[in-house]
Formats: C-alpha cells, sequence, structure tokens
C-alpha cells in the first residue's frame, strides 16, 4: 500500500512542469537547512555555504588530493612545526590584505579557551602559531602531528580578516561574515534566503557564475517539486521514496555519492545510569534492526556500519555492524539488573535520510526488549545549538563524518574523546588511543592505532554507529555539477548551459 507521503510526492511529480526557466548567470540551490550563524570558526552545522566565501591554506582537487590554496606550499620544519608559504597579493573582498598576521589571528581565536569555540577539536594539536614574516607563518604542535596540512583544509581553518572582525564584533561577522573566497555574502535572511554574489578580484579568476542564493526548504517533497518546477537548480538531501521518480523525470539527474554522507550513530550520555553499564549500551545495540532500517526506510541508500568511521576515510576498519538480537539484548539487561527494561529520553532531529522515521522504528526496537524510549524530534536550529551544549536527551541522534578531511580523526576525535564540545564519551582507554592517533607520524602504524580505536569502540560501545548515508543531490538538466566524496558543493567549479 502506498504512504500518503509516496502519493504526494507522485501528486507532485505529476503536475511539475520541467526545469525549463530562464535563471540567466543565477544559480538557486535548495538546502533542507538555514544557516544560523556563517562565522566558520563556530559553525554548529556543515559549512555548505561558508566554503564558497572563506578559503583555507591547503584545497582538494576533485580526486580528493592536497593542493595549495591560500599557502602556496607547505613543508615539516622538525617533527613538530610546520611552515607555510603564503600566497602574495591576496585580499578579502572588503579590501583587507590577507597575510601572515590573518592566519595566526584565525587560528588563536578558537584555540582561545575563554571563546569556547565548538570546533576545537580538530585544531587542538596546535600549540601556537608565529608570524615569520609577511608571508610565512610557521604552525607548532603539541607532538607530531601527520594531519596538520589536511586541519588546514577546512573548518575552522577558513581565513577570517582580523581589522574587519575587531571593528564589527563577532556577532555582526556571523551575520556578515568577510572572506577571500569565490563569493561574497549580499544578503542573508534566516530561513528564508542566502546571497553570494561573484568576486571579481577572487585570485583564482573570477567564477563562472555571477550569483548563487541558497533557499532553506526543510519539506524533502517540497525540495524537489521547487526543482522540478523550475523553481530551483540543485537540492541536497533527496528523500528515499523520491529517488526513483526524479530519476525518471527526464526534468532532472539524480546524483548519488555512496558513502558520500555522514554516518548516523545514536549518541549515549554515558555518565549516568543505566547508560554507564557497557552491557546496556550493548543491549541497546543489539536491539536495533539496522538491515531492515536500511533496506526500508531507506531504500538502501546506506550502508550499515559498526564503526563510526566512514568508508573513504584514511584508517577505515570494516567493522560489520551487529546483527540485530532481541534475546541476547534481553539478557544483557538481566545481567546489568533491568529485567524489565527501563524508561529514557531520547532525541533525533528531522535532518538526515528520514531519520525521524528512523528514530520511530528505534524506539519501537527498543520496547520490544523492555526499554520505554519516549523520542522527542527538535527543530534542528534548537537542536543544533543544544548537542554541543551537553544539553541534549541521554540517547540522542547525530550524523558526523570527516568529509572534508578523508581521515577516521575527525570522524572519532570529536564525538569520543572525553572533554570534547560533541562528545558524551568518558572511556580513558580510548582517550589514549585517540591521543596516540594523533602523536603518530608513520601512516602504517598511525592506521593501526586508529584500528584499535574502532574495534574498542565496537566492545565498549560509548557511542552507537547505525550506518553511512550516501549524499543524494538533483539537478536540473542545465547545471554541470558532480558529486563529491567530501560532501562539499564548491560553486566556483559548477557550470550552467
Amino acid at each position: 500500500m502506498r504512504t500518503s507521503r509516496q502519493l504526494a510526492a507522485a501528486a507532485l511529480l505529476a503536475w511539475a512542469v520541467g526545469t525549463g526557466a530562464a535563471f540567466g548567470n543565477e544559480l538557486v540551490i535548495a538546502r533542507p537547512v538555514s544557516p544560523a550563524a556563517m562565522d566558520p570558526g563556530f559553525l554548529r552545522e556543515a559549512a555548505t555555504i561558508v566554503d564558497n566565501i572563506f578559503d583555507t591554506l591547503v584545497l582538494r582537487d576533485q580526486d580528493m588530493k592536497l593542493v595549495p590554496g591560500l599557502a602556496e606550499s607547505w613543508s615539516a620544519v622538525d617533527d613538530t612545526t610546520w611552515e607555510f608559504k603564503l600566497r602574495p597579493g591576496v585580499r578579502f573582498t572588503d579590501g583587507e590584505p590577507f597575510d601572515a598576521a590573518a592566519v595566526k589571528f584565525t587560528l588563536d581565536r578558537i584555540l582561545d579557551p575563554a571563546a569556547k569555540a565548538p570546533t576545537i577539536s580538530y585544531i587542538r594539536t596546535i600549540a601556537g602559531v608565529d608570524v615569520v614574516d609577511e608571508h610565512t607563518v610557521r604552525i607548532r604542535t603539541t607532538a607530531p602531528d601527520p594531519l596538520l596540512p589536511t586541519r588546514m583544509s577546512r573548518y575552522p581553518a577558513y581565513i577570517v580578516p582580523p581589522k574587519y572582525l575587531q571593528e564589527v564584533g563577532p556577532e555582526a561577522f556571523a551575520r556578515k561574515p568577510v572572506g577571500t573566497g569565490p563569493y561574497k555574502l549580499t544578503e542573508f535572511v534566516p530561513d528564508d534566503r542566502v546571497v553570494l554574489e561573484a568576486n571579481p578580484d577572487y585570485w583564482r579568476g573570477k567564477p563562472a557564475i555571477d550569483r548563487v542564493v541558497w533557499r532553506p526548504i526543510p519539506e524533502a517533497t517540497a525540495r524537489v517539486a521547487a526543482l522540478l518546477t523550475g523553481e530551483v537548480q540543485l537540492i541536497e538531501g533527496v528523500p528515499a521514496e523520491m529517488v526513483d521518480a526524479v530519476g525518471q523525470s527526464g526534468d532532472a539527474d539524480l546524483i548519488q555519492v555512496k558513502n558520500g554522507g555522514l554516518t548516523i550513530y545514536l549518541g549515549l550520555k554515558s555518565a549516568a545510569k543505566p547508560l554507564d553499564d557497557v552491557r546496556v549500551r550493548q543491549a541497546l545495540s543489539l536491539a536495533i534492526d539496522r538491515k531492515a532500517i536500511v533496506d526500508n526506510l531507506l531504500r538502501g541508500l546506506a550502508t550499515a556500519s559498526g564503526t563510526p568511521v566512514g568508508a573513504h576515510d584514511f584508517g577505515y576498519l570494516p567493522v560489520e555492524a551487529p546483527a540485530a538480537d532481541p534475546a541476547k539484548a534481553k539478557a544483557l539487561l538481566a545481567e546489568a539488573g533491568y529485567p524489565d527494561g527501563f524508561e529514557i529520553q531520547m532525541q533525533a532531529p528531522r535532518r538526515y535520510i528520514n531519520s525521524a522515521e528512523v528514530a520511530q522504528a528505534i524506539v519501537q526496537q527498543f520496547a520490544a526488549i523492555g526499554v520505554k524510549a519516549a523520542l522527542d524530534i527538535p527543530e534542528w536550529s534548537v537542536y543544533s545549538q543544544k548537542v554541543p551544549a551537553g544539553q541534549q536527551a541521554p540517547v540522542y541522534m547525530l550524523g558526523w563524518g570527516s568529509t572534508q578531511t578523508l581521515d577516521a580523526d575527525a570522524a572519532t576525535y570529536a564525538i569520543l574523546r572525553s572533554g570534547e564540545p560533541y562528545s558524551t564519551v568518558s572511556l580513558p582507554d580510548l582517550d589514549t588511543l585517540l591521543d596516540q592517533s594523533r602523536r603518530t607520524i608513520d601512516p602504517a602504524a598511525r592506521a593501526e592505532v586508529l584500528h584499535k580505536i574502532q574495534t574498542l569502540t565496537a566492545e565498549q560501545v560509548p557511542v552507537i554507529p547505525l550506518y553511512q548515508e550516501d549524499s543524494l543531490y538533483a539537478k536540473s538538466k542545465s547545471v554541470d555539477f558532480v558529486g563529491r566524496p567530501d560532501a562539499r558543493i564548491p560553486v566556483y567549479d559548477i557550470r550552467l548551459h
């Protein structure tokens, strides 16, 4: 039997009139969410939009190789010092010059403990930043850090203008950011639109597309309808039930990047009962039928996983997702002193592929082992603020990954290391391994440490990995865009025809 949502989707497709509207040299992109703020050092969401406003010292090309960005070259001076030679003649879009002082200012403001930056996990290995001269900067690390160049390719390492930020203050900067990137912000209306215009003086050359409008359309079916009726030309987050219909519409192209999305997991506040008992955590994991969720609710558009690390990441260990075993789960609960189960609060956002429906299915699967989970589905704008502040429910759904670094460190450290803003985990043995992974230079030895992290995570279940999503986009026939494993949408590389 077709659900009401499927019928609505079919109806929308039936009256969609195609993508033949004339846009001129403008690209309109629809996203599931609106940014709350756009300071790249204090993001609580994906960097999709700010990625087009700012630059990093290091970039990734289409083959995911590190290439020069605002830094023309970099090299290791010694085991704990990296030197970056900066590109001369670059300016922020307000005219302020880019130089070594801007790099130092950018990193120092995130490393300042008083700032409480939610993105600090990614650059916590930095001990200090030294200006050598106008176009040379040295970054010192607390221990050998093989990932330092990679860390300079993603947030929070987007370089910001010191003078402008200090003049307007952080709140104003988050509303009207200025970078050196291919586009400059001209309009930001939360929950309505973000408008970017091409930077004619961009150091890589003026972008081919003059104007970009990012529109939040939270309801997935409405996003697809907006594409098929010509209101937008590119959308993120195609709903699972409309994948086939979009591909067969003749008016749009579906873009699927296998394992190109986030790993969806259940975070656990394991400091308090009953989640402080590993047997309880194991029981909750065994209650979940990941295969049924992937096959039925996600229509195969994800891969069940037993690790938070993505398949494209360095250090990935293919930990098999545990098969559902309610009988064993009940036995573990009884052994832990909960033969009749328990009650607990759970939260999940409408942010990922059918994530609310997945959460509801998990609640039912928990009930089958006697765990009564009261599910709350908050608005993403609220939820994304509460999680790094530690104000979420004891069991909470989140999507995480290392899409911009393609390294297991980004997929694990921020959510597993005790004391990090997005971590509710406290396992000393795991902390030791996570710290060791950040100071191990030899790639083979480091991969071994990363494998141990994933093995220990599977045993102790400080978080419950569920599956890694595929990235799903849809676009007008007039747009040349190919999805990337790092989940970026670099408008500079997109062409309209």
